[in-house]
Parts: structure tokens; C-alpha cells; sequence
């Protein structure tokens, strides 16, 4: 195995075209410089310099090592470059996942505000539904943002940060009756037919079915919709009511009134699922803070 310092000792002397100049330039001895190169041709196996009457020059396999140390000179310096940036989080990729509703309202000011802090950092964005937590435990990606159920899955090299709890909202045909009331007691719904999404399984119906037992009742879902778009659809041609978190309501279908709930006020959980290793990045924490303060507003 090649010895890089001595290659650029190798270069020094190729360089100054003899040892003692090279030791001179180096600090050195000239016996040092000439232990250095005797080990060196050792490593490589063949003669990398040759007496040329006070001095010397290198052969073609010295010329050849002597290049290569300079291109790692040049390697390492743009290495220690960039690590710098990425210590003091102005460069480098950060990859972040995320669920369909939040692309509307929270991730791209966040995004934003990110890139207006950070510009030299490039992020890798993609939205999924499933698997998340997976993809950051096997470093297919660097942040998630999830909804949490009631029990937060611990999966090993991944910690998991709250970012808000979203409340839900009432969404009612324009011309309800209780679109005269500025907010609406969850248990007065009762009777009403639901227009939901995801109403089978998964966190975000763990925390809807957990408001109906404490609002006394199970609610009869007449459809559930793909999306909160198509249940604002459903919910203005007057064929229910629906429950949408705070940012599927971005923007509200002109059919329809938006009011607050309360006892209970329904609330899905949204977490920041980070890789373990990126917890105290630099680039990281700007990130984190830029979702926090989208989430905020």
C-alpha cells in the first residue's frame, strides 16, 4: 500500500529537483527525505528517481506518483472544503418524505423558507403514503413527516420529533343548519351521514373512531372518498358532512362551510421521523425548524 505523505514528499522533491532542497523546503533532514524515498521505492516496487549530477530526476514511475500526489493533494483540499459547508450546514442533500395533505400547506413554505436560509443545500423531496419509517431505517431517505397513531412504532436508527397536532374541522353542505353556530359540539353529529378518507385503519382513523367514542357514537359513513378534495365534493352536492384535518382544506370548495369542533376537538398527530445519525446536523436542524414554523402559521 502506497504511503500518501511520502508520495508528497516524492513530490516535493521532484519538484525542487533535489533532496536537500526538498528537505530544506519541507523541514526536514536530507537523511530523513532519503529514508522516506528508500521506503517509498519499497512500496512501489520500482526506482522513482535517478542521480542527475548535483541533483536528481524522477523516472517515469516517479513522475507518475509524483501527478497522483498532487491530484490528492487537490482531492483532499476540496474534501476538507466541503466538509467545512456541511459542519457549518450550507451545503450538501437532504432527502425528505412526506404524506399527500402536507405538499399543500406545510411543506412547501417550509421548503422555502429552508431554501432562503440554506441555498447551497439541494433537498431531494417525494411524497409516500407507507413505509416511511422503513425507507429512513434502511437510508433511503433522511426525514419523513407522519402521522402518529396512538401508540408512536419505534423503529431502531430513527427518532421521532412532534411537529403539531392538526385539528380537524366540520365540513358541511352550504345551507346546514348548524352553519349558523361558529363551533360545533362533535356529539351533535351523530345522526349526520360521513363522507371520510381512510376510515378503515392507520393513525388517522385510530384518532377519528377515538373522538366518536368520546363524542358517545359511531359515526355512519355513507362513502369513503380517495382524497379531501373529493370529500368536499361529495360533502357540497349534500350527500354528508366530513371531518378534514387543517391542511386538506387548502382551499375550501365553494359548496361548503368549514366550522371548529370541541368536546372533543379531533387531532391527528404529525411527527418529524429523522435518521438518528442526522438528529443534531446542522442542515437538519434548519429544516426542522423551517417545518415547525410552517406548521405554526
Amino acid at each position: 500500500m502506497l504511503d500518501v505523505r511520502r508520495m508528497q514528499v516524492l513530490r516535493a522533491v521532484v519538484n525542487s529537483g533535489s533532496v536537500s532542497a526538498a528537505a530544506n523546503n519541507l523541514g526536514y533532514t536530507p537523511s530523513a527525505i532519503s529514508q522516506q524515498l528508500s521506503t517509498l521505492e519499497r512500496e512501489a516496487g520500482v526506482s522513482l528517481l535517478e542521480k542527475v549530477g548535483r541533483g536528481v530526476r524522477p523516472t517515469s514511475a516517479g513522475m507518475m506518483l509524483a501527478e497522483r500526489a498532487g491530484d490528492l493533494s487537490e482531492l483532499l483540499s476540496r474534501t476538507e472544503t466541503e466538509l467545512a459547508k456541511l459542519r457549518a450546514g450550507n451545503s450538501g442533500v437532504l432527502r425528505l418524505r412526506f404524506f399527500q395533505s402536507a405538499s399543500v400547506a406545510l411543506i412547501p413554505p417550509a421548503v422555502a423558507t429552508f431554501r432562503a436560509r440554506y441555498p447551497q443545500v439541494r433537498l431531494d423531496l417525494g411524497m409516500q403514503e407507507d413505509g416511511m419509517l422503513e425507507r429512513l431505517a434502511e437510508g433511503e431517505a433522511d426525514l419523513a413527516v407522519i402521522v402518529v397513531g396512538r401508540e408512536a412504532r419505534s423503529v431502531p436508527g430513527v427518532r421521532l420529533l412532534h411537529l403539531v397536532d392538526e385539528p380537524y374541522r366540520v365540513v358541511l353542505p352550504v345551507g346546514h343548519p348548524l352553519c349558523e353556530e361558529d363551533q360545533i359540539d362533535l356529539a351533535r353529529l351523530s345522526e349526520e351521514s360521513w363522507i371520510q378518507e381512510s376510515m378503515s385503519s392507520g393513525p388517522c382513523a385510530e384518532s377519528l373512531y377515538d373522538a366518536f367514542a368520546a363524542a358517545g357514537f359511531t359515526p355512519h359513513v355513507a362513502l369513503e372518498s380517495d382524497s379531501a378534495q373529493s370529500s368536499q365534493g361529495f360533502v357540497a352536492a349534500g350527500m354528508g358532512i366530513s371531518l378534514i384535518p387543517r391542511l386538506g382544506l387548502d382551499p375550501v370548495h365553494p359548496g361548503v362551510e368549514v366550522r371548529p369542533l370541541r368536546n372533543p376537538e379531533p387531532v391527528r398527530r404529525i411527527h418529524v421521523a429523522v435518521r438518528e445519525s442526522l438528529v443534531n446536523a446542522p442542515n437538519t436542524v434548519g429544516l426542522l425548524q423551517a417545518l415547525r414554523e410552517a406548521a405554526r402559521t
